[in-house]
């Protein structure tokens, strides 16, 4: 899984699928601005008015879980999931949760490797707990000094927050350089 991120790549999954898990490149690339990330006005009151408690990395099977659980667009089968978890237990593989109180209800995760964090699949079970780990999700790369933040395919909803679209040889470039960064997600 490493080198296909180091490569560019990235994984997706059909259940029930035999042979190798396919690897693939969007065309545009979609990244989300680390400097520069925009937080539309609505989204930082309503976030800020919930209150959820942001943790890191406390619950990673528990996110995983809940993304693998989305009834469309199902990509993130057993052995992703599999592969995933292996990451994680080498702290390459990382969660960004939302919490009220005891309960989880937002999250995401994906895989950190030098300046590079690529945000795999989030899940929300109260209303904004996916913009509260978002908006935690990018205070938390900016200040560890991550300069490359991929979430593949835009949506727009990731587009509210600055996203931009890059050709594929532009993600490259930038790959590259963020690869030499060396900064710590955890």
């Amino acid at each position: 899984m490493v080198a296909g991120y180091l490569g560019g790549w990235f994984p997706m999954d059909e259940p029930g699928a035999r042979g190798p898990v396919g690897w693939y490149e969007c065309d545009p690339r979609a990244v989300l601005p680390v400097d520069g990330f925009r937080v539309p006005r609505t989204v930082a009151r309503t976030v800020r008015r919930r209150g959820y408690a942001i943790r890191i990395d406390t619950a990673f099977d528990a996110v995983l879980t809940a993304c693998a659980a989305r009834r469309t667009g199902v990509w993130l089968t057993p052995r992703l999931a599999a592969g995933y978890s292996a990451l994680h237990l080498v702290g390459l593989a990382h969660s960004v949760e939302a919490w009220d109180g005891e309960r989880l209800v937002g999250g995401l995760f994906g895989v950190a490797l030098g300046g590079l964090y690529t945000s795999e699949s989030m899940f929300h079970r109260a209303p904004d707990g996916g913009n509260a780990v978002l908006l935690a999700t990018a205070g938390h790369l900016a200040e560890r000094g991550f300069t490359l933040w991929d979430v593949q395919m835009a949506s727009d909803h990731t587009r509210r927050f600055g996203l931009e679209e890059i050709r594929p040889a532009e993600y490259r470039r930038r790959l590259r350089r963020a690869l030499a960064a060396r900064p710590a997600f955890a």
